[in-house]
């Protein structure tokens, strides 16, 4: 018999909702994108992009995405830190 496949997350857009599905199948859990062509198809945004594993990777898949998403989160802040928008090299008005 096989597994029932649950949802972990949802997302509007497919290459986001693809990414995540990488991730998860980078630590070895087998994961699902489900809708991800009814964007293509109506050729807007949708709030239906599902991403899927089997019931016994759920939470683990969940704790993964949850720790991507604030690293991403981190290397966002860290990046906007280190942009310098002062047009002048020695930092003086002109």
């Amino acid at each position: 018999m096989k597994e029932k496949l649950v949802t972990v997350a949802r997302y509007t857009d497919c290459l986001e909702a693809d990414l995540a599905r990488q991730a998860l199948e980078d630590e070895g859990i087998k994961a699902f994108v489900m809708g991800q062509n009814t964007g293509v198809a109506w050729g807007a945004p949708v709030d239906g992009i599902e991403l899927q594993t089997a019931e016994s990777q759920a939470q683990e898949a969940k704790e993964i995405l949850e720790a991507a998403s604030v690293q991403a989160s981190d290397e966002s802040l860290e990046s906007e830190e280190d942009e310098d928008w002062d047009d002048d090299e020695d930092g003086e008005q002109g």
